[in-house]
């Protein structure tokens, strides 16, 4: 339940899901770490990972992410690891068990919002979000045209441009 925080040094972001944002409505969001080998480690140092087809599954007592394309670390050998595995999430049990609960009501998914190093460790920034519709997404879409008006207007009223 606990977002990332901007300017901070101790955390370095890796990759951003932007268009999970367009895409869903965002109810709850958590931080989860990540069960990762070592080569996945290393390429994500070099700043490599994609977010865009991923999402959460709740399986028994256990979630998972599925979907990240994590390439293969270029400087590996036959040790390196497959590209898009599915990797675990380590969660406390009251949120999973807050998770299996929500996603079991219906119309939510769980989706990456964000990959990021925060105390040398991986983190993934999940949301339970619900699909928005083709008439929400162009609401959003108008709001942030007239708030940016708005923000324009003011700006201009400000220097005495009118």
């Amino acid at each position: 339940m606990k977002s990332v925080k901007k300017n901070d040094p101790n955390e370095a972001l890796i990759a951003r899901n932007r268009k999970a944002r367009h895409d869903y409505s965002i109810l709850d969001v958590y931080e989860a770490g990540v069960v990762l080998q070592g080569t996945e480690v290393k390429s994500l140092r070099e700043g490599h990972a994609n977010l865009v087809d991923a999402y959460a599954t709740v399986d028994g007592d256990e979630v998972w992410l599925r979907g990240v394309h994590i390439p293969e670390y270029r400087n590996g050998s036959w040790t390196n690891h497959t590209p898009t595995r599915t990797r675990k999430l380590l969660l406390h049990r009251r949120e999973i068990e807050d998770l299996v609960g929500k996603t079991r009501e219906g119309n939510t998914t769980l989706v990456p919002l964000s990959m990021y190093f925060k105390g040398g460790r991986v983190k993934v920034e999940i949301a339970l979000a619900r699909g928005k519709q083709l008439h929400d997404k162009r609401q959003d879409l108008a709001k942030r045209d007239a708030d940016r008006e708005v923000v324009r207007a003011m700006g201009r009223a400000r220097k005495g441009m009118s």
